[in-house]
């Protein structure tokens, strides 16, 4: 039976991964998380910088756990790295003794400048220690690099979510919605049932990236159009606010690897999902 832990497991992308893998039979999955949003009883509570004390031997470690958020990284720089940088430390040196298999849950923050957040910092320098891990120790790593996740289980917040989950607290609680900046900012918009797949594919798959498989769809919706979306499935009208740090302009899946080596293609679409709702 394989053994598989999830860090970050009652989070939006890990209870996703966690509800998936439970349905395989052949699979035993434990999760971590020290702040869980989605508890099952497949979760323990543990801080990922404390995962030496895990007393598991897993086959394979999605790690997950992370500070996931650009702006709310602006506001405690200190946090941001103790959790992203050092909480990934912790888990390659847990994997390099328990010589487990590790994907990490990279970002597509990666393609702009490292410096224009503590996020994208922080992401950038867990993605070199996996490959220094990799390189100095042997330890099987793979990096997945995420664009922009929806879907079920997504965090709504006024502030600490991403733009739909922003938007999605908006109408729920009478709010304003709000669009940063122009609008014409462009992403790449990915549903977590995809990730969640190609999350698999990865730990499952045989062939070795040396740098990271993108998990993305390609193609890019601005924010704008988005609100559209939004307006057509509530009727939502929305200002326009000053634009924000680390807000970049375009962000869109940069290799097919994962499609080409790995047989993995998102399936969902945007609109489906918003319609849905």
């Amino acid at each position: 039976m394989v053994k598989i832990l999830v860090t970050g497991a009652g989070g939006f992308i890990g209870s996703n991964l966690m509800n998936y893998l439970a349905l395989d039979k052949t699979i035993s999955i434990q999760g971590i998380d020290n702040n869980p949003r989605i508890n099952n009883e497949y979760i323990i509570n543990l801080d990922i910088k404390n995962i030496d004390k895990f007393a598991w031997q897993p086959d394979i470690i999605y790690h997950l756990a992370a500070q996931s958020k650009v702006q709310q990284s602006f506001d405690d720089p200190k946090q941001n790295a103790e959790d992203n940088a050092m909480g990934t430390l912790a888990v390659l040196e847990y994997a390099r003794k328990q010589k487990c298999k590790v994907v990490y849950a990279g970002s597509a923050s990666r393609h702009v400048n490292p410096a224009s957040s503590p996020y994208a910092t922080t992401k950038y320098m867990g993605e070199t220690l996996c490959k220094m891990y990799k390189k100095c120790f042997g330890v099987d790593v793979e990096i997945a690099r995420f664009y922009n996740v929806y879907g079920p289980n997504e965090y709504l917040h006024p502030t600490e979510s991403n733009v739909i989950g922003i938007w999605r607290y908006n109408i729920e609680n009478n709010l304003k919605c709000q669009i940063v900046g122009d609008g014409e900012q462009e992403r790449d918009f990915i549903h977590v049932q995809d990730i969640v797949e190609g999350l698999v594919a990865i730990g499952d798959g045989i062939s070795n990236h040396d740098d990271a498989w993108e998990l993305g769809t390609g193609k890019t919706t601005n924010i704008n159009d988005l609100a559209t979306m939004f307006h057509e499935k509530y009727g939502t009208e929305f200002e326009w606010v000053n634009d924000q740090k680390g807000n970049v302009r375009k962000s869109k899946l940069i290799n097919t690897d994962t499609y080409d080596k790995l047989g993995w293609k998102p399936k969902r679409k945007l609109v489906d999902y918003i319609m849905s709702l």
